[in-house]
């Protein structure tokens, strides 16, 4: 926990979905104030409680990682904060606590990639931001502590590992890095938050209008993420049954292609930037924006143009017009 909490925010942990039912409403507030309390195994039942009833409710799987994570049981808490952001790729708070686990463990390259992942998903998302800077600033450190080991003379890796060093409390009479601050609040599962300074649960806000254009643009953020994750089955589900697929190959044999082609690079990671939206109707639109796709074997940028078609509630892509 110590290299945790020399990471100054990167344990901050921020706003989650709300609860449907009043009495798994009240369940997940005890289960709060227990872990408040540092009763992490009462808060547990009550978590799992929650859970036995609605296993896919993000609030209790939330707090459960947290509970987790505070009984050092870190393998558990990785496979929870995992789940979630397979099931809910959009919110960043997940990404961001596999980080706190994985900067913990010293394993600054993953913490990297999934504080990556957060600021993906919510481009404003300050603390993923911050938190970013100071893994690449302890990634910097052991390379210069490796460079002092071929070169102990040079002077100036010495110099710039000292700064490293005392910025992140590694020397004694440095103050920063002690704090870490917890929040967990009931908000929409489409809002992300900004973290606050004390710990609370905060009641339900109310609905804010409906923005068909951000939900077009939250839903190829999520595509983008699936993509980068490799989950080929998330992936998938963004597109529409109406789809056009190219070169007149049947759904089935599109698929398969789409399948082998997430699977064949090591590791992918795809940006959406500059995202404009034409609204045509309440459920027709038509999205551009310029692709940055960075794989193992291939680095590009690109324009892509997509029709998108509401359905059940839900934005899909219905045509990709992208190179026409």
């Amino acid at each position: 926990m110590n290299k945790i909490k020399k990471l100054g925010r990167i344990a901050a942990l921020c706003a989650f979905l709300s609860v449907s039912f009043a009495a798994l409403a009240d369940d997940i507030q005890d289960a709060n104030k227990l872990f408040k309390q540092g009763l992490h195994a009462q808060a547990m039942e009550k978590v799992n409680t929650v859970l036995a009833s609605k296993p896919k409710d993000a609030q209790a799987r939330f707090l459960k990682g947290l509970i987790q994570t505070e009984q050092g049981n870190m393998a558990d808490a990785i496979a929870t904060f995992t789940g979630l952001t397979e099931d809910y790729p959009e919110l960043p708070e997940p990404y961001n606590n596999l980080a706190v686990i994985y900067a913990g463990q010293g394993q600054y390259e993953k913490a990297k990639v999934a504080l990556e992942m957060a600021i993906r998903t919510h481009p404003t998302y300050a603390t993923a931001h911050e938190n970013l800077g100071d893994i690449y600033a302890k990634m910097a450190s052991q390379a210069y502590d490796r460079a002092l080991q071929l070169e102990k003379s040079n002077t100036g890796t010495q110099t710039k590992l000292a700064l490293i060093r005392e910025l992140f409390g590694d020397n004694p009479k440095s103050a920063r890095g002690a704090k870490t601050t917890v929040v967990v609040a009931a908000v929409e599962p489409t809002a992300a938050s900004t973290p606050a300074a004390t710990v609370a649960v905060a009641k339900k806000p109310e609905p804010a209008a409906d923005d068909p254009a951000a939900e077009v643009v939250k839903t190829i953020q999520a595509w983008a993420a699936a993509w980068s994750a490799k989950d080929s089955k998330k992936y998938l589900s963004f597109y529409a049954k109406e789809f056009k697929t190219p070169d007149g190959l049947s759904r089935s044999a599109w698929e398969t292609q789409r399948k082998q082609r997430i699977a064949a690079p090591k590791s992918i990671k795809v940006e959406v930037r500059d995202a404009k939206v034409k609204l045509a109707d309440a459920s027709h639109a038509t999205i551009s924006f310029r692709q940055s796709y960075r794989a193992s074997h291939l680095n590009s940028m690109s324009g892509k143009l997509l029709d998108m078609v509401k359905t059940d509630g839900q934005w899909r892509i219905a045509a990709d017009h992208s190179g026409k």
